[in-house]
């Protein structure tokens, strides 16, 4: 007789669990202890006129991650903000006439106070925005590495030129906080002007304190202040002090920033949204494509230079679909900081939460919305519940999923979703390829994938973005790579290497800066 074989139950998977030492109170713990002149037991503090205050009204605010209480910006009042600026060009005044070298020294010696609190840093944008662990640590490793490379480089791109009238301000989103912000802000000071610097309201808080009192500590004039943009819209945009105005982020806003600095005639530098596309057109590498899918999905596409939006030859959609669903399966969504064992590193990921649960419940509806409205929905992923603690709270979390086939009705159709929503559009002619990749007048990015370099350098031209790759992704960039958009995805002074340093500058009389300006555009 055959033995009788026991039903054995199935393995549970480990129950994930937080790293120890990397949740929110220890990283606060450790701000209080590396920078007390910056934040109190329940807040941080404002920085102008070189000291930091407790005022300004701080708002509750969650983490992304698991929705627990972190701490807010303190907003200032609009009078007070005008205080802050009036004392941020007297600061201005005397840091214009600091030695070059002297201005390199310190910010050299604030490059290496954050490279000695890189990982605080880091962690705070985890419990902040959200971001992986290793996309936080690529964030402030890039703002560091930039900076140096104009402190080591900065002294032929000043010649001939002398600092603004006044300091500039700086109003950014939240997504990129050391590589954007503080990268700016530091090569502004390094080039010879008092800086202004906004906290955005939906995040960062405790890892821009942290970065401006570093710098601070050095002597860079530097001030921080939190607010609603609106109440500070007359100080840090209209004020007669501000020599320049800085801004990242999306076109309703940026819209009324340009309108403001157009009238004041007023040196600007604002970058914005764009639906950035990838077109696919007599194309056979599928491979290649399968292995960039992933990477395109880093942080959940909340970046300026995410693509959203495939556009597709009809005759290669079989094959495209082929390559593109093992590659958007594969993408990796949890929790940042949840491991199976306390030993364990922490998990590699290509996206965690959405900036809130607002953010995220407005997506979902406009997914929803999309699909009663005709869109195919081609893939929806589903959680992996071994990459989130035990009874967390999620409503910040969007997985990936594909739409073919977006209605014009939708703002899938023409906008940026700022979110982990892949869109498809079906072509079968050349100019249906090029109308669809130009849907939102005007992109930062884009990319062509055609197997013949002709037929690329024939239609990129005719590709509204200011970067536009052959089968490869591009990027914001870094040191001395240029960054501009065309369209409405960019009004102002373009950026990156020496055109940072001239946007923030007065060259000679009747100088005209390369970017897109109300009187004309200048491409460098």
């Amino acid at each position: 007789m055959a033995p009788t074989l026991t039903p054995q139950p199935p393995t549970p998977s480990p129950v994930a669990l937080l790293k120890p030492g990397t949740s929110y109170a220890d990283a606060w713990q450790r701000c209080l202890t590396v920078a007390p002149e910056a934040f109190r037991e329940q807040a941080a503090g404002n920085l102008w006129a070189g000291v930091w205050r407790p005022d300004g009204r701080t708002l509750p605010a969650t983490t992304p991650v698991d929705g627990t209480p972190v701490a807010g910006a303190p907003r200032l009042d609009g009078d007070t903000a005008q205080r802050a600026v009036r004392a941020a060009l007297d600061q201005h005044r005397a840091w214009r006439h600091v030695p070059l070298p002297e201005r390199r020294a310190r910010v050299a010696a604030t490059l290496d106070a954050l490279a000695e609190h890189r990982d605080l840093l880091a962690l705070l944008l985890v419990w902040e925005i959200g971001k992986p662990w290793r996309l936080a640590l690529a964030d402030v490793d890039r703002a560091i590495d930039g900076v140096r490379w104009y402190v080591d480089g900065i002294e032929p791109m000043l010649a001939g030129r002398a600092p603004l009238d006044g300091p500039v301000s700086n109003i950014a989103s939240w997504n990129y906080p050391m590589s954007v912000l503080v990268h700016a802000a530091l090569v502004q000071a390094l080039a010879g002007n008092a800086v202004i610097a906004k906290t955005p309201t939906d995040g960062g808080v405790a890892c821009l304190t942290l970065a401006a009192a570093l710098a601070a500590r050095e002597g860079v004039p530097l001030t921080l202040v939190g607010g609603s943009g609106r109440e500070l819209n007359q100080a840090l945009v209209r004020a007669p002090e501000i020599g320049c105005v800085s801004f990242v982020g999306g076109r309703d806003t940026g819209a009324a920033v340009a309108t403001a600095v157009a009238d004041l005639g007023k040196r600007h530098i604002l970058e914005q949204e764009g639906l950035n596309t990838w077109g696919v057109w007599d194309f056979s590498d599928w491979t290649a494509l399968t292995a960039v899918v992933p990477r395109l999905f880093d942080y959940g596409k909340q970046r300026c230079t995410a693509y959203p939006r495939f556009v597709v030859q009809r005759s290669l959609f079989d094959a495209f679909l082929a390559a593109y669903l093992p590659a958007v399966r594969a993408v990796r969504v949890g929790h940042p900081l949840a491991v199976a064992d306390p030993a364990d590193p922490l998990p590699e990921l290509d996206f965690g939460p959405l900036i809130n649960a607002a953010k995220a419940k407005e997506l979902t509806d406009q997914v929803a919305e999309a699909v009663d409205r005709g869109a195919v929905p081609l893939y929806r992923a589903r959680p992996d519940e071994a990459r989130f603690l035990p009874g967390q709270d999620t409503s910040a979390y969007v997985h990936p999923v594909t739409l073919l086939g977006p209605p014009p009705s939708s703002p899938l159709h023409h906008a940026e979703p700022f979110g982990p929503v892949d869109t498809i559009v079906l072509v079968d002619t050349e100019a249906e390829l090029l109308a669809a990749m130009n849907a939102s007048n005007g992109a930062l990015v884009a990319t062509l994938a055609t197997d013949d370099r002709a037929t690329y350098d024939r239609l990129a031209p005719h590709i509204r973005a200011f970067k536009t790759g052959h089968g490869v992704p591009r990027s914001r960039g870094d040191r001395d790579e240029l960054f501009g958009g065309f369209g409405a995805s960019w009004r102002g002074a373009f950026v990156g290497g020496e055109l940072l340093v001239r946007a923030v500058t007065r060259g000679p009389a009747g100088e005209r800066l390369p970017g897109n300006f109300p009187e004309y555009q200048l491409m460098p």
